[in-house]
């Protein structure tokens, strides 16, 4: 029997690190080739791992919500003799299994991989606890701490480390080399909190300890429940922040008039073959939309934050924001200014249906240019939505209703629907934008003019 070193490979596109989202496998297990290891999420996708090789796990790295470099050690496995002895260096990325969050920001800067290779201070994975020594009689002996030594740790413990004020090198670690995994950090927070010598977290845990499982990343106490942000949410919850932070939103509202609409869009359902869907108001939209901002192209753009430009585009590649089990996900219909009303509705179904299920491609999920968004039947009234960074400009849809309104000195019933936009104001001005919406609304409310150029 031989080791089998397999280290994460490259992802692609400039990856150079993955948060780990699930383990499939856990030591003791017997996998066979392309059989799928773990799930990690990389700034653009949630991406599926497959061993390189068929043969029992021995050792896995780090838990879910570590971050591990590109060429940092993975897994290890126990193979057969004639087995190589370690994974290649330059593995090919899988196919993306899911989508990933949408394509808000640019990519984190981070090490190069070409410094993560074997090195452990590069490694940015949190070394597994498992059952303790190799022969699982219960937990290893811990070295004392070595104030000049190189500290060996994952990013998060360094960055609780750093939050809480403590000098990693004063804490001794159960990992190989000395690393110190969450275990050893924990302990000697505890015992520095109670006021305990530190040293007292140094005292080898005993066996029955020592073998317990890790905490899973969701728990319960005291009527309250902790859920660890990771993977496609963390995504989301970064991104929206940044958004937010440096976006100067500009928010405009306009009521429209969707009751010739709603009669074009009945009449067309009514000539669909049986169990063709129905059309609903987002292709429609999405066509006046494509339509308008030939006329205001400073809408479809992106700004490029490094290099200090605006990159208008042509092409008009729509974002559908699209709500989905594991949180929001921007899929993109490409080049949406060259398709038909029922293509622009086929594609949306396609990429829309695949997000929901986890089964978008990367370059689904992103490049788009320009954002519609809907709540649907939860519309509301009005919604002040965030922009899809680094676009500049997203466009949301509200409830339809009837409601009374007054056409030609007479109350009459119409059935209308608010659209609710924001702009990126340091490069979209206020009064194109209020512009836009008015030659949008317009379109909307003369339908015909939709198909027309």
């Amino acid at each position: 029997m031989s080791r089998y070193v397999f280290k994460l490979p490259d992802l692609g596109e400039g990856t150079v690190e993955a948060e780990i989202i699930g383990w499939r496998v856990k030591p003791g297990d017997e996998v066979s080739e392309d059989e799928v290891l773990v799930e990690v999420m990389t700034d653009k996708a949630a991406v599926e791992v497959p061993a390189p090789v068929s043969g029992k796990i021995v050792s896995t790295t780090g838990q879910p919500g570590d971050m591990v470099a590109v060429g940092a050690e993975l897994v290890v496995l126990e193979t057969a003799a004639d087995a190589p002895a370690a994974a290649p260096p330059a593995a090919q990325p899988p196919a993306a299994a899911s989508g990933g969050a949408p394509a808000r920001g640019q990519s984190a800067a981070a090490t190069p991989a070409g410094a993560a290779g074997g090195n452990g201070e590069a490694r940015h994975a949190a070394h597994s606890a498992g059952d303790g020594s190799p022969n699982g009689s219960g937990a290893r002996p811990l070295a004392e701490p070595d104030r000049n030594r190189r500290v060996l740790t994952s990013p998060a413990i360094r960055r609780r480390a750093k939050e809480a004020g403590i000098d990693l090198r004063q804490v001794a670690g159960s990992g190989p080399q000395g690393r110190i995994v969450r275990q050893d950090f924990e302990a000697y927070a505890a015992a520095r909190s109670q006021g305990r010598s530190p040293s007292a977290a140094l005292t080898p845990l005993p066996a029955s300890a020592a073998a317990r499982p890790a905490a899973p990343a969701q728990r319960s106490c005291a009527g309250t429940e902790e859920i660890k942000v990771i993977g496609i949410r963390r995504v989301i919850a970064q991104r929206m922040s940044d958004a937010k932070r440096n976006i100067p939103h500009f928010s405009y509202v306009e009521e429209v008039d969707v009751t010739e609409l709603e009669a074009l869009r009945r009449h067309l359902n009514t000539k669909l073959e049986p169990g063709t869907p129905a059309l609903t108001y987002l292709p429609f939209l999405a066509l006046a939309l494509v339509r308008v901002v030939e006329d205001f192209p400073q809408c479809n753009a992106h700004y490029d934050a490094e290099r200090g430009v605006i990159v208008r585009h042509r092409a008009v590649h729509l974002g559908i924001a699209t709500q989905t089990p594991d949180g929001l996900k921007v899929p993109v219909v490409r080049d949406a200014q060259l398709r038909s009303l029922w293509d622009v509705a086929a594609e949306m179904r396609r990429v829309t249906e695949a997000a929901r299920a986890n089964k978008a491609a990367r370059e689904e999920l992103s490049g788009s240019t320009l954002t519609l968004t809907s709540l649907g039947k939860l519309g509301g009234i009005v919604s002040t939505p965030i922009i899809n960074a680094p676009e500049v400009a997203i466009i949301g849809i509200n409830r339809a209703v009837e409601r009374p309104m007054v056409v030609g000195g007479a109350i009459t019933v119409r059935r209308m629907m608010n659209l609710s936009s924001s702009f990126d104001h340091r490069f979209v001005d206020g009064y194109d934008a209020a512009a836009m919406i008015q030659a949008l609304k317009e379109r909307i409310e003369h339908p015909a003019t939709i198909f027309v150029g």
